[in-house]
């Protein structure tokens, strides 16, 4: 949704609001921050797991703010990959192979400024969904290769062998 500010020089015209630009987007050496400026001076340390659970796409996002996704499991994900998509936005690919969503500079300033509460919602958001944000861990085989006891074949404790 777009904001728009009344023109003062003129009789009730609406005007968009100035786009942000950035200046440098920098990936760090460990691939698990994604550091952004904007020619405002804004500069923002935006974590790889806050990007991948905030991502645009239709998978996190859905198609209404109904269908949002609360992902959990994406503590120690990375940044494979900071593709320019024209001159409004990036694609990041993350290790786990997400790369749909398209990261506008609007988006990721409003990312960067907003972190601590989009960040604490989202905490609260996996807490009542009884998620939590470390990778699930399968659990190790038994001997010979078997599922641990009380295990379905799969491994995943699901109960469905």
């Amino acid at each position: 949704m777009s904001q728009h500010h009344a023109d003062p020089h003129s009789t009730g015209r609406q005007v968009a609001p100035p786009e942000r630009w950035p200046t440098e987007i920098r990936l760090s050496g460990d691939k698990r921050t994604l550091n952004v400026s904007f020619e405002d001076g804004g500069k923002f340390a935006l974590p790889a797991e806050y990007l991948r659970v905030s991502s645009p796409s239709a998978e996190v996002q859905g198609h209404s703010p109904s269908e949002r996704k609360v992902i959990g499991g994406k503590r120690d994900v990375a940044i494979l990959s900071v593709e320019p998509v024209g001159n409004y936005a990036v694609k990041l690919t993350f290790d786990d192979m997400h790369d749909t969503g398209l990261f506008g500079w609007g988006y990721l300033y409003d990312l960067g400024r907003e972190y601590r509460n989009r960040w604490a919602t989202y905490l609260s958001e996996l807490e009542e969904r009884g998620l939590v944000r470390d990778a699930a861990r399968r659990p190790a085989a038994g001997p010979k290769g078997e599922p641990p006891k009380g295990e379905g074949s799969c491994g995943s404790g699901c109960g469905c062998h």
